[in-house]
């Protein structure tokens, strides 16, 4: 077996496998192997399985945290601004079902013993998003719930779909069914916003 490999190899192997099976799912010997390597590579290479996981959560919060900062920073005035948000959120999380699947993981009490990365990773997300839209929120609004709503619908659609009028279930995978449930995003929002 070789006894190199790429360090950002190993970390997407792994942020694969812990979107797919979550961080308590996936031993370090199944990433190695997944990469046909030794453990004892991924552990010269990353740290052990809680470090190689750390990693991963920050990689997969400095790219929404980049698409984030410029729909913020590009971001109109008034509603306008928290629909662009939206949109950059939702095609953000369309581009990129591994960082809803990893976030879904931990919803469901995955790595419950590292229960410091909604802090470190999510909390700063929000305070971004808030700090531009904080004026717009009625006082009745709490903005992080505003905030939350966002996150939980768009993490529901993504994982579930929407059920459609005649039959069956509408998904990510379907554009028309994306647009669709953007034009909803927007409304929700408005309402919350009124």
């Amino acid at each position: 077996m070789p006894n190199v490999i790429p360090r950002q190899r190993v970390i997407d192997g792994a942020a694969r496998l812990f979107g797919e099976l979550g961080y308590d799912g996936t031993p370090l010997q199944l990433i190695a192997d997944a990469l046909g390597v030794p453990t004892s590579t991924i552990m010269k290479v990353v740290g052990d399985k809680r470090t190689l996981y750390i990693e991963v959560m920050r990689q997969a919060f400095e790219a929404e945290r980049t698409a984030l900062e410029a729909a913020v920073a590009e971001a109109g005035t008034g509603r306008a601004a928290m629909h662009e948000i939206v949109d950059a959120y939702l095609d953000f999380h369309v581009a990129n079902p591994q960082n809803r699947a990893l976030w879904a993981h931990r919803w469901v009490a995955d790595a419950a013993d590292l229960s410091e990365l909604e802090d470190r990773y999510a909390r700063p997300l929000f305070e971004l998003v808030a700090s531009k839209i904080r004026v717009l929120v009625p006082p009745d609004v709490d903005t992080y719930y505003l905030l939350g709503t966002l996150v939980w619908c768009v993490h529901g659609f993504l994982g579930s779909g929407v059920l459609d009028r005649p039959k069956g279930m509408r998904k990510a995978d379907d554009p028309a069914a994306v647009e669709s449930f953007r034009r909803h995003l927007h409304v929700l929002m408005d309402r919350l916003l009124a």
